[in-house]
């Protein structure tokens, strides 16, 4: 909301917002149909995406990141240190249905079964009744997740995968490079090249969480 409400500031225009993309590749969609001029929502960089929507540079890099069911974990990890079983794991791994993840997962973890939820709220629950050992996705939503509920953490545990990273950008409509080539200039001297990490969102979160 803050970028988006900055860029239309400085273009000297009202920002008009469009929340009806239930999925990312949904707002990837808008763009490429001329609905939509950016999308702004956590919107990951991938290369299959690329070939149909312009990009801004990275506002925000995540760790990709899973959410383990501990009791699954600890059939699977047998006392060996997650790290070590989580590459060749075979088990149930939960993805968002039109998210980049859902590219991601079949390189990834190419042994996996692989179950595909309309939502993340559907992935949680999946997640918490044992349907599914592991969850998929950024490691952003899965900290905010056992902040905004710590009640998860009876159940589950966060597993950061430190060599694989997310990079967030703008996704802008693929007829208008102008417009993508501001939104870099936005980025680099509105925003002093400022490029979030997930601790440094998770800290916004908090602040906004108590206001």
């Amino acid at each position: 909301m803050e970028l988006a409400r900055g860029i239309a500031a400085e273009l000297g225009v009202e920002p008009v917002f469009d929340r009806s993309a239930v999925t990312f590749d949904g707002m990837v969609k808008r763009l490429t149909s001329g609905q939509a001029d950016i999308a702004i929502g956590k919107l990951s960089r991938t290369l299959q995406r690329g070939r149909s929507i312009l990009y801004s540079k990275p506002y925000a890099i995540l760790h990709q990141g899973l959410l383990a069911n501990r009791l699954s974990l600890a059939r699977i990890a047998q006392g060996k240190p997650p790290e070590q079983i989580i590459r060749d794991f075979s088990g149930d791994l939960g993805v968002i249905e039109g998210s980049s993840f859902a590219t991601y997962a079949a390189t990834t973890f190419p042994h996996a079964q692989i179950h595909r939820f309309a939502g993340w709220n559907t992935v949680v629950d999946a997640i918490r009744n044992g349907t599914i050992d592991l969850a998929y996705r950024d490691d952003f939503e899965i900290k905010k997740l056992l902040v905004d509920d710590p009640s998860m953490t009876v159940v589950a545990r966060s597993i950061t995968l430190t060599d694989k990273v997310d990079t967030i950008a703008v996704g802008v409509r693929p007829d208008n490079p102008h417009l993508a080539a501001f939104v870099d200039l936005y980025l680099d001297l509105a925003k002093g090249q400022q490029v979030l990490n997930t601790d440094e969102i998770i800290a916004r979160y908090r602040l906004g969480s108590k206001a």
